[in-house]
């Protein structure tokens, strides 16, 4: 598996967020959407393509 280099990504953090600890979303370079978790910053990225992030989106909002 290829490395990605993440280190001049820009994260934002959830606005539901409400004690600090929540997941971290970033638009990468080549469009792709990076999830992280914000307590382990280190730790593994998840990468979606942006119809992959969109359906994701859509299916949470469904769930409303």
């Amino acid at each position: 598996m290829k490395r990605i280099d993440l280190h001049d990504v820009v994260w934002t953090k959830s606005s539901r967020s409400s004690n600090g600890n929540c997941v971290e979303v970033a638009r990468l370079g080549d469009g792709r959407i990076g999830v992280r978790d914000s307590k382990n910053r280190d730790g593994a990225v998840l990468l979606f393509t942006p119809g992959d992030w969109r359906a994701f989106i859509g299916g949470l909002k469904a769930e409303k």
